[in-house]
């Protein structure tokens, strides 16, 4: 699914040089490893990573249960990062979890390379090659993502939240259409589908939530 290989020289100096400009480092650390260990149900939140039968999971739900009658325990749902499966699992309060031991990287999708997308490691020019997947749909060249490396392979895309995206695709618009209204679906320059309002014309910049796929607002 995905490799990873120090750049080229060349591409390197023309990455340093301004060609695929480095992004301005962010006040937190863009490097993060999360060692395995252990942590309490009664500490769970949600995108904590566990680990339980060898298989990685991203906490996505979880409810603390006090019943009248007998112990408290703690409700939960989680997705598993291999499968993308989501399961709900029930453990006893307080019950110890392992954590599973992941690392945070920093990528900006510089290219694509025919099917596979291609990122730059911002600290150490390193290329990390991937298949499309769900979190392609808003990306696009210069977008810099959080990678989530699990035994040497990526198991997560976290793309920015919001997004601005240029419309290259929609029916036109009426006269006479305001703000408030219906909607008509739009494409944008990385090929994702969206609903917008009947205001927007093609060639328009709008802000997306990637979590979503919602228009926002002009950008």
């Amino acid at each position: 699914m995905q490799s990873l290989r120090h750049a080229t020289p060349a591409r390197a100096a023309a990455f340093k040089a301004g060609a695929a400009p480095r992004p301005a480092l962010p006040s937190r650390a863009i490097r993060m490893v999360v060692m395995a260990g252990t942590v309490s149900t009664n500490d769970f939140k949600n995108g904590l990573t566990v680990e339980i039968d060898s298989q990685p999971y991203k906490v996505v739900e979880f409810l603390h249960v006090k019943p009248g009658k007998g112990a408290a325990f703690v409700r939960s749902k989680l997705k598993n990062f291999l499968s993308g499966g989501v399961v709900e699992k029930t453990f006893r309060a307080g019950e110890m979890v392992n954590t599973a031991d992941v690392q945070k990287r920093d990528g900006q999708f510089t290219y694509m390379e025919g099917e596979e997308f291609v990122f730059m490691d911002t600290e150490t020019y390193e290329e990390t090659r991937l298949k499309r997947d769900e979190w392609a749909q808003y990306l696009k060249e210069g977008t810099t993502v959080e990678l989530l490396f699990y035994n040497g392979k990526v198991i997560s895309v976290d793309v920015p939240q919001f997004m601005d995206l240029k419309v290259v695709e929609t029916s036109p618009n009426v006269k006479g259409n305001t703000a408030s209204g219906g909607s008509k679906p739009a494409t944008l320059e990385t090929g994702a589908v969206v609903s917008v309002p009947l205001f927007i014309e093609a060639g328009e910049t709008i802000k997306i939530d990637t979590r979503t796929g919602s228009y926002l607002s002009r950008s």
